[in-house]
């Protein structure tokens, strides 16, 4: 009776460890072996060597900017110095006490003076630098220092930012998602076919990207003047990707013993 052939069949994944570790890089397209390699291992030399899954994860994750900054510039000219600094000196004290009151702590305020003659006049300018973490405390004490202070105090837009040990945080944590994805998907198919998953052998990030924002930068370009607090915030936002490979382990499903 004549065996009827069977189609080649494609290797999905390979639990069955072989002698030349090359061989799994050249496999032809049909599954057959290519000349010169060498024959899988006796099933007793299989029981001893160790069997892998080789897989890949992938993540994205993203963070919104943990600091703010705004800047209050009070400027005066006067035709005596001691009134120019006198005018912003006033309005200065103000707006420290008043920061105080709302909670803005000592270390996040920087004051620098400037003061020079300009033509027959004194001119006296002061900037007060606040760096904000609590972005809606923020917009209360902009709209507070609006509405009590008058024309000559400029209070420039938020400048949203990152510090440095959020922007680490976020690559770190880009990396754990992507092996937890990876040890997922050997994990499942390890159940798929019939075996179980062992400890890592090799973990290795491939690949790692960053970017900000998500809005159009034409866009952005035009109308950064305008833009509202939350768009700056979604403009300011960081986003990191990360692909890990990992090779795992892989075991047998014990069989249990039975009792007579």
């Amino acid at each position: 009776m004549s065996l009827q052939k069977t189609s080649p069949t494609r290797v999905f994944v390979e639990l069955v460890p072989w002698a030349d570790r090359s061989r799994e890089n050249n496999l032809a397209s049909g599954g057959e072996t290519l000349p010169g390699l060498r024959h899988p291992l006796s099933s007793t030399q299989a029981q001893t060597a160790t069997r892998e899954v080789h897989v890949s994860g992938t993540s994205e994750v993203s963070a919104g900017p943990d600091r703010a900054q705004v800047v209050v510039r009070v400027s005066s000219t006067k035709e005596a110095a001691a009134e120019a600094k006198k005018s912003v000196c006033r309005r200065l004290d103000y707006i420290t006490q008043s920061l105080q009151q709302q909670g803005v702590q000592a270390e996040n305020i920087t004051v620098t003076k400037d003061f020079r003659r300009v033509e027959n006049a004194y001119h006296m300018e002061a900037e007060v630098c606040i760096t904000f973490t609590e972005f809606g405390k923020m917009q209360n004490i902009c709209n507070f220092l609006v509405e009590k202070l008058d024309s000559s105090v400029v209070i420039s837009p938020p400048q949203f930012y990152h510090t440095p040990g959020s922007v680490e945080n976020l690559r770190r944590q880009a990396c754990l998602v992507a092996v937890e994805n990876a040890w997922r998907k050997a994990q499942e198919v390890c159940n798929l076919v019939g075996q179980t998953l062992g400890k890592p052998l090799l973990i290795k990030e491939e690949e790692t990207k960053e970017w900000e924002g998500q809005i159009d930068d034409h866009q952005s370009s035009r109308l950064s003047s305008s833009l509202t607090v939350q768009q700056k915030i979604k403009s300011a936002t960081i986003h990191a990707a990360s692909k890990v490979f990992i090779t795992f382990e892989v075991k047998g499903k014990e069989k249990r013993k039975k009792h007579l």
